[in-house]
């Protein structure tokens, strides 16, 4: 029985065994054993032996020494197995986390494979499709097609010699950018006249000068103002460059990747070196011109962003250095503008020089006619060069009709062989397209009484402002009325008014005994005090029954005094007179030292009273004694 008792805890014990064996693996167990220094009890067949070798390895504690005594068994066991099913349910879990592991890897090893597989696919046969080869195809074809030249780009000036009425202007300009230290510059003018043609000739020419800073390949880079647009936000600015962060601007793909944020260089960096021309400037946003500023300052352009991290390992190094020192912007601004120097920041304006260009005179558009004719290889009959000038005082509009015309004398011929642009082909340009005269008014060598042709300025070019005036006896005592366009503007109805009073006080006839109708031509607002001597001239003529000359044009604000004072736009005034085929133009005296250069055919007369203007015009009235000894005063003067 003692035997059969021993023989079934040997058994026990081998399970035990076999158990941290199957946990543990058979080789672990034999180098647990030698490291612990218990094989010989673990190959000994004395139940004492083979417990102590069982302790050590399962608890692995070397310093286990007692046999256990036969009363200790059971607990001794007890204590091994709890330790046991510890092990293997350790083991079992590892298993199960080692087997979703390996299942991971043999899934990543597989889509790793299949990666590999693909991109050989991708080097094999490259990213094109059918569809794709045939738009690749498609694109080439229509390289190779092409039409020639536009007509602009053919007989657009290509030296500052062919650019015709502007000399002066350019002068000024290539001495302010062929320099040593270049100048920002504005040029001001009438559109159409070649301010953009001249400015990007200018800086060829001053590449040329070993004095000048410009390398052989300073740029010429070219905006318009009005499509200059930017937000408070900064996601664009196409002026001075922005920041696209990699969530809501999408950075490049390698950028958005490690959400790096991109910085986009502007125009003022692409112009570095060289010009960067602004047509239009005066269109600008005011806060966009504002931050021109501080670039024509620093000379760069810093770049902000919330997403960058200086620290962040992903950034490349020429990002870091963007936002770090910001990006050059080291250039010359020439900006073109039609508009008043006012609608300029002023902060800009005292940067930059101004440069003027001149209105082209009619002479000067027929010649710019003629010679474009010369470049298109054109044969015109000899009044077609008057007949254009005489729709426009834009050589690039002049051009365009031209051109035009030419291509209904090459319908009309057949071929370029005997295509000669007739006056029928530029009536059937400005007759299609809708142009008028440009000076619908012209001088008339006759009196008329109530009309005087008064000046005024739009956008650096003069026009001619036709005014007439009838008066009536009032149809109630003393109750006379005026009646007035109300389109010319409050100003305008003020000149109305002053020049009533002033007719009292000159010639004592009094507009309250009238009914007075003033009436300006063809409309329009008249937003300067200029026409106020038309508005007199046109007044007094149809009280005083005195006729006026219809060749004339007079420009002038009139005082309640009488006096002729000074007005803006003489220049341009000036031009349009001559346009208009006026033989004189009565300007007041303040303004005579504004005029260089009188163009030939046409006489100006200074005046300083409304009275001098009346006798210029050869209309007598007599002045009081007061305006009398004024008039004396003055032209001792």
């Amino acid at each position: 029985m003692r035997l059969r008792a021993d023989e079934k805890l040997r058994r026990e014990i081998a399970a035990l065994y076999d158990v941290l064996t199957e946990a543990l693996g058979t080789e672990k167990v034999v180098m647990r054993a030698g490291k612990l220094g218990t094989l010989k009890e673990m190959r000994s067949q004395a139940i004492p032996d083979r417990l102590l070798a069982l302790q050590r390895l399962v608890f692995e504690d070397p310093t286990l020494e007692t046999r256990p005594a036969k009363a200790q068994y059971k607990k001794v066991i007890g204590e091994i197995e709890d330790r046991l099913a510890d092990l293997v349910a350790h083991r079992t879990v590892d298993d199960q986390i080692e087997a979703k592991i390996n299942a991971k890897m043999v899934q990543r090893h597989q889509d790793y494979l299949r990666e590999l597989k693909l991109e050989a696919l991708r080097e094999e046969s490259g990213p094109e499709t059918p569809a794709t080869q045939k738009r690749l195809h498609d694109l080439e074809a229509l390289d190779t097609r092409g039409l020639a030249r536009a007509a602009l780009d053919v007989l657009r000036p290509k030296s500052l010699d062919q650019v015709v009425g502007q000399e002066s202007a350019i002068k000024a300009l290539i001495a302010k950018l062929a320099s040593p230290y270049p100048q920002h510059v504005i040029l001001y003018g009438p559109p159409g006249v070649g301010k953009t043609t001249v400015a990007r000739l200018a800086l060829e020419l001053a590449k040329a000068r070993a004095h000048a800073p410009f390398a052989a390949d300073a740029p010429f880079v070219e905006a318009a103002g009005t499509t200059l647009r930017w937000d408070n936000r900064e996601t664009t600015n196409p002026l001075l460059g922005s920041v696209h962060d990699p969530i809501y601007q999408g950075a490049r793909r390698d950028f958005a990747d490690s959400a790096v944020p991109e910085p986009r260089l502007g125009l003022v960096t692409r112009a570095h070196g060289g010009v960067l021309f602004i047509d239009e400037i005066g269109e600008m946003d005011p806060a966009m011109q504002t931050r021109l500023l501080k670039v024509l300052e620093d000379k760069r352009v810093m770049f902000e962003s919330s997403y960058y991290d200086e620290h962040d390992p992903n950034v490349p190094a020429y990002v870091k250095k963007l936002f770090r020192d910001g990006a050059p912007a080291d250039f010359v601004l020439i900006g073109a503008t039609t508009r008043d120097p006012e609608a300029i920041d002023a902060a800009i304006r005292s940067r930059c020089a101004a440069v003027y260009f001149e209105p082209l005179t009619q002479a000067q558009v027929a010649r710019i006619v003629r010679e474009a004719a010369q470049r298109l290889g054109a044969k015109l009959l000899r009044r077609v060069p008057d007949m254009i000038a005489s729709y426009t005082i834009e050589g690039r509009k002049a051009v365009q009709i031209l051109a035009d015309a030419y291509g209904h004398a090459l319908e009309r011929a057949g071929s370029t062989r005997g295509a000669t642009v007739r006056d029928d082909d530029v009536l059937e340009v400005v007759q299609a397209g809708r142009i008028v005269l440009h000076s619908p008014t012209r001088a008339r060598r006759a009196r008329e009484i109530g009309k005087a042709h008064g000046l005024g300025v739009i956008q650096y070019v003069g026009s001619i402002v036709e005014v007439e005036a009838a008066a009536f006896a009032a149809r109630e005592e003393r109750k006379g009325t005026v009646r007035f366009n109300d389109t010319a503007g409050s100003m305008a109805r003020d000149a109305v008014f002053n020049a009533a009073s002033v007719i009292r006080a000159v010639a004592g006839i009094d507009p309250a005994e009238h009914d007075l109708h003033v009436n300006v031509v063809g409309g329009g607002n008249i937003d300067g005090p200029s026409a106020g001597l038309a508005f007199f001239l046109a007044l007094y003529s149809a009280l005083a029954h005195a006729p006026l000359p219809q060749d004339v044009a007079v420009t002038g604000e009139v005082s309640l005094a009488g006096n002729v004072r000074g007005v803006g736009g003489i220049v341009e005034k000036l031009y349009a007179a001559r346009q208009a085929g006026m033989r004189a133009i009565l300007v007041p005296r303040e303004n005579a030292r504004e005029i260089d250069a009188t163009p030939e055919g046409i006489e100006v007369i200074p005046v300083g009273t409304v009275v001098e203007a009346l006798a210029a015009l050869g209309v007598r009235v007599p002045a009081p004694p007061a305006l009398r000894a004024r008039t004396r005063s003055k032209a001792s003067r």
